[in-house]
């Protein structure tokens, strides 16, 4: 999948949830999906825990692996959707946040 793929989706995401969730207000859509992503970073840490087998024995013995890369997804459509209610154009963000960083390592 290449990233302009991902923010068509993104797109078509964000129009699919104003109908779903009925939020004309934008203030409620950036607070839900702020609360969306922490959600979704409680589930990804669950995960990377009992990737390392660090949660209780009870919770390993049901863990399916196959949720890592599902929670990674969730986690970074949920903070792409967000940037988008916020209108935070995050192809130019990154690409400065990448500038940034590649300088700091370079000097």
């Amino acid at each position: 999948m290449q990233f302009k793929d991902l923010l068509k989706f993104i797109e078509i995401e964000d129009e699919r949830l104003k109908k779903y969730y009925g939020y004309d207000d934008q203030a409620k859509r950036i607070l839900a999906r702020t609360v969306k992503l922490t959600e979704e970073l409680g589930e990804l840490c669950d995960e990377v825990l009992a990737y390392n087998s660090l949660q209780r024995k009870q919770k390993l013995d049901n863990h399916d692996k196959k949720n890592l890369p599902e929670e990674f997804a969730d986690v970074i459509i949920t903070a792409l959707l967000l940037a988008k209610a916020m209108k935070v154009d995050i192809e130019k963000a990154l690409e400065k946040k990448i500038e940034k960083i590649n300088q700091r390592y370079l000097c």
